[in-house]
């Protein structure tokens, strides 16, 4: 019997193929745009998780806060011996705490220059950022005693400075500022950052040169950042607390005063990002599963246009003998087969569409199926929810009165 509903209803949907395409259109474009907003979330939360992830694992990156003087805000840096100490009393927790000075400058190689990130590293920052080296050397003990002229660049460099020409960059004198410095290595390519940036964008010169010849400065706090790569073993909870605390005492915090430095744990950051991510795109996909209820609602007009046609045949099927459950379940199974192939075909416009747009977009393809599934699903519920007025009305004509319908 049910089997023989779903033909009629097959055949139903054959007579009047538009006006069925047409209806399913609500329940499409509901589906389509619930799967689709689900894929770019999915897409967009593992490239943030990625880029994030990039930094290093369990990283805590600390930064000097704006401190409040009586001549104006500050910002107290932090100096080689506060980080010296600092290593001595948290080594139990870290394996390394690699200081960073940066700034923005342009460079230059023969006609060619562009604007690029400089950083001051020293051999922690290797192992902090797990960033290894792809051609050439690394920064040798020497270099970092004695500030040496060398560097190492990024991808991003080498293509906007020595693709152009042909040359390669190890062994060739980039111009930075006053100084000019022997290329002796390349990173491996990293992408983009966190925050959109470019991490192949950057120089990295041994931390003396930077301080001697590009950020020149008689004050021995002279360090913008630290990042700290704690054991994997650590806790980046406790280990916050415990660093804040060392900070304090390093750095002479009485009691009841603000810390004059920021610790932001990218553990936290990543589900902050992944959470933020997950409710917005839950968010827009309840706006886009209005679309649902107003392809329900065609249903069920469409359905009930369907029962005034067919009212003679209704009449007549009572009349031989057809039961009231018989036509309620004929005409609830043709409002489910409606909705349920807008939801097939919503789900496939949802795989090629979101692949689209994902490829566009330059994002992974994350296609969630049981997502997909349940959206089906829903939208099946939407037939038989909407259908169910129109088949009882159906279920529930006199025979007689049907059958004199003109």
């Amino acid at each position: 019997m049910i089997l023989n509903a779903f033909f009629l209803a097959f055949r139903q949907i054959r007579r009047n193929f538009l006006r069925a395409l047409l209806t399913m259109l609500g329940i499409i474009i509901g589906v389509s745009a619930v799967v689709i907003m689900i894929t770019l979330g999915n897409g967009t939360t593992q490239v943030v998780t990625e880029r994030i992830s990039s930094l290093g694992s369990n990283i805590l990156l600390v930064f000097p806060a704006r401190t409040q003087n009586i001549g104006g805000g500050g910002r107290k840096q932090f100096s080689l011996e506060d980080i010296k100490t600092l290593n001595l009393q948290v080594s139990h927790l870290t394996r390394a705490i690699a200081p960073l000075s940066s700034t923005s400058a342009l460079v230059q190689f023969q006609k060619e220059n562009a604007q690029t990130q400089i950083q001051g590293v020293d051999s922690a920052y290797f192992l902090a950022t797990n960033w290894t080296i792809t051609e050439g050397n690394g920064f040798s003990a020497q270099d970092y005693r004695s500030g040496s002229n060398v560097c190492i660049i990024g991808k991003s460099v080498q293509k906007n400075l020595f693709d152009k020409t042909s040359t390669n960059p190890l062994g060739s004198r980039i111009r930075l500022n006053n100084i000019t410095c022997e290329c002796i290595g390349i990173l491996e390519e990293k992408g983009q950052g966190a925050m959109g940036n470019d991490q192949d964008d950057v120089i990295l010169l041994p931390l003396k040169t930077y301080q001697r010849s590009i950020s020149k400065s008689n004050s021995l706090h002279n360090i913008s950042r630290l990042m700290v790569s704690l054991k994997d073993s650590v806790d980046s909870t406790q280990a916050t607390a415990q660093i804040a605390n060392t900070l304090r005492q390093i750095r002479n915090i009485r009691s009841g005063q603000k810390d004059d430095f920021e610790i932001m744990d990218t553990k936290q950051i990543i589900n902050i990002m992944q959470n933020t991510t997950s409710t917005l795109t839950l968010f827009l996909s309840a706006i886009a599963g209005v679309s649902l209820i107003v392809g329900g609602i065609g249903i069920m007009n469409i359905m009930l246009v369907s029962v005034t046609e067919r009212t003679k045949e209704i009449g007549t099927r009572i009349a031989i003998g057809a039961l009231q459950s018989e036509v309620l379940l004929q005409f609830l199974i043709e409002a489910l087969t409606l909705s349920a192939l807008g939801g097939i075909l919503g789900i496939i416009l949802a795989f090629f569409g979101s692949l689209g747009i994902c490829y566009m977009l330059d994002l992974p393809f994350v296609f969630d199926y049981g997502i997909a599934f349940i959206a089906f699903l829903f939208s099946a519920c939407m037939g038989i929810l909407f259908g169910y007025i129109p088949a009882r009305r159906a279920s529930r004509l006199n025979p007689i009165d049907a059958l004199r319908h003109e």
